[in-house]
């Protein structure tokens, strides 16, 4: 058992931390920025809510955080109420927010000046593989401090896979990013041009679905795309953000995303619709529009 914080309860945030109190033992003390959702958590889970990211990450040996963005991010880590001010010698921040290379590269040099250690630990999977414990967690970092993390995050995790160096996590997120937009993308064409062509939907994917064209994507969401409903999981607003880090990072070192970039226009179109909270399948509601 090792005494464990946890920074952000979103929807991804308050079931991983769950986890690691009854699936690991840890000891868990949480922090969230509206403190009621962080006393709803020790109620169901115990442990203790802290007021601070600093006083969560007291005297613990890993502290977790799991918030919006890079500003979200340094808000909680950086300054003096911020997790770093209190991390000891020897003790593991992991991050599991979906962010920019640039800034886990620039919390593992802040964290390597302060004597403790930093890996950035995206996760994919969604809001159900977090309330399942089943996510996939790509973790850039020393191998060294990863040997003492991995059975920690394996408690919220089936896969958990050291990609390279601090940064490499958010790189490989970034790739996951990029090929879920164009299967989304192809799935819901295929549905769209299922219905116009006149097939029977569930037909066509009972068969395609054993071929090439197989994906997670086919498997979890062709019935609520053919449905038209959206309400299952990682929003469009957040794939957005995803996907500006991805073209960010694309400009940085030169990759040629086309087809991302078209796709996150594409989910600017559904954003117009009234669709910013819709999960990232709803892309078919463009294309179904009347």
């Amino acid at each position: 058992m090792a005494k464990v914080a946890f920074i952000g309860l979103g929807v991804m945030g308050y079931p991983m931390a769950g986890y690691l109190a009854k699936k690991g033992g840890h000891d868990v003390t949480v922090y969230n920025r509206t403190a009621a959702r962080a006393g709803k958590w020790t109620a169901e889970y115990g442990g203790r809510a802290a007021p601070t990211p600093k006083a969560a990450a007291e005297a613990c040996d890993f502290v977790f955080s799991c918030v919006g963005n890079d500003d979200d991010l340094r808000a909680v880590t950086l300054g003096a109420d911020g997790a770093f001010a209190a991390m000891k010698p020897g003790s593991v921040f992991i991050d599991n927010t979906t962010a920019s290379a640039a800034v886990a590269r620039e919390l593992g040099a802040a964290a390597a000046e302060n004597g403790f250690s930093f890996l950035d630990a995206p996760v994919s999977g969604g809001q159900a593989g977090a309330e399942n414990g089943v996510l996939t967690v790509m973790v850039g970092g020393d191998p060294e401090v990863f040997a003492r993390a991995e059975p920690v995050i394996a408690c919220y995790a089936k896969m958990v896979g050291l990609m390279g160096p601090v940064g490499a996590g958010q790189l490989t997120k970034m790739v996951n990013q990029i090929c879920i937009a164009g299967l989304v993308e192809g799935l819901a064409e295929g549905i769209h041009f299922a219905h116009k062509a006149g097939l029977d939907v569930a037909k066509v994917m009972g068969v395609i679905s054993k071929g090439a064209a197989q994906s997670w994507q086919m498997e979890n969401r062709w019935e609520t795309m053919d449905a038209g409903k959206f309400d299952f999981g990682f929003a469009v607003d957040w794939m957005r953000k995803d996907l500006d880090i991805c073209l960010d990072e694309a400009r940085r070192n030169g990759a040629h995303l086309p087809v991302a970039a078209l796709v996150d226009q594409f989910y600017a179109e559904v954003q117009t619709m009234g669709g910013p909270r819709w999960d990232t399948s709803s892309l078919i509601a463009r294309l179904e529009r009347k």
